[in-house]
């Protein structure tokens, strides 16, 4: 630091979390080391709630850090960053968050559907966020990327092509089974 002024820095994120309504974490993912053990994660994430689960606001400096929150129904969600960090970007990363969860939720963002659905909300915090440096905060894009469940679109919304590709997936792990049996 020289004379006030910070060094630039794309290490903006220090921590992601959905919480439900208790406070308890359902996903949390910590990108340094402010927060150890699992222990003082939970004690942080236990402060944070009961802090923030009354409140109307949407941001708030807290133990040092700045937390920007939205809740829904039965969740809150939080991206927590340095105290120098731009709010901005902590809040593009939480509503390119919440809109991720939200589409592939397909607007029922609750408990039960996220814990029904954890594995793709999974790889939408991986794919905002990777080591705290900021990845990408376009909800639809990360949607089409975590998109992994194809068998929910209806056969007749399929192309052809997309079905020859299938076709020859299947007819190809085939011949692959078919010639290790073989050996």
């Amino acid at each position: 630091m020289d004379g006030g002024i910070l060094e630039p820095s794309l290490y903006s994120v220090k921590a992601i979390a959905i919480l439900d309504n208790d406070g308890n974490r359902l996903i949390t993912k910590y990108y340094d080391e402010q927060f150890p053990t699992a222990k003082e994660q939970k004690q942080f994430e236990k402060n944070l709630f009961g802090k923030t689960h009354k409140a109307n606001s949407e941001i708030i400096m807290f133990e040092g850090l700045t937390c920007v929150y939205k809740s829904n129904v039965d969740l809150f969600f939080y991206v927590v960053g340095s105290s120098h960090e731009n709010e901005l970007i902590l809040a593009s990363v939480l509503n390119a968050l919440y809109d991720s969860i939200n589409q592939i939720l397909r607007k029922n963002v609750e408990k039960r559907s996220l814990l029904e659905n954890l594995d793709a909300a999974f790889l939408v915090v991986d794919e905002i966020c990777d080591g705290g440096i900021v990845l990408d905060s376009d909800a639809s894009s990360i949607v089409q990327k975590v998109s992994i469940r194809s068998e929910d679109t209806p056969l007749g919304e399929h192309t052809m092509s997309q079905i020859n590709k299938k076709l020859e997936v299947l007819q190809s792990a085939k011949e692959q089974i078919k010639w290790s049996l073989l050996k």
